[in-house]
């Protein structure tokens, strides 16, 4: 019975007839792509936006993006910003047994504003010298600290 199982599981067929077009490198290499490319829109780092840009766009059986719409967005240069991008990608090729073949692709682009860096000072502090003194009615000073701030 095992014998029967395994032959027909070795002879069984791909399930999904149509290829999708994949960007080349996966899920990683294509948010690298948008990280690397993104441009924080004026109008929208100067008014503190931040957020996500839905978007949908058809890549054709040649892996090249056709047409781009976004279907929520942020304004503020933040949506022609996420068209932008998607324009400048290109998918690999699907092999589909001479079909030519659109397909739909959806994702989200997100605009998050860069964090300011923190800052760092250094300060020391040494004593001065004690002052000694020069008459005998005036007391010597007190001890004295010099500091130093550095950003």
């Amino acid at each position: 019975m095992n014998r029967f199982i395994k032959l027909i599981m070795e002879n069984k067929k791909d399930p999904k007839f149509l290829k999708l077009p994949k960007y080349p490198g996966g899920k990683e290499a294509f948010q690298e792509f948008v990280k690397k490319n993104l441009k924080y829109p004026k109008e929208a780092f100067d008014k503190k936006i931040e957020g996500a840009v839905f978007v949908m766009y058809r890549v054709d059986g040649m892996g090249n993006i056709i047409e781009v719409q976004v279907t929520k967005g942020l304004g503020f240069g933040c949506d022609e910003e996420a068209i932008r991008v998607i324009k400048l990608m290109s998918y690999e090729k699907a092999k589909n047994r001479g079909l030519r073949v659109v397909a739909t692709m959806r994702t989200r682009i997100n605009f998050k504003l860069p964090k300011a860096p923190e800052i760092q000072f250094e300060y020391t502090a040494k004593p001065k010298p004690a002052a000694t003194a020069t008459k005998k009615t005036e007391k010597p000073a007190g001890e004295s600290y010099e500091y130093t701030i550095t950003f």
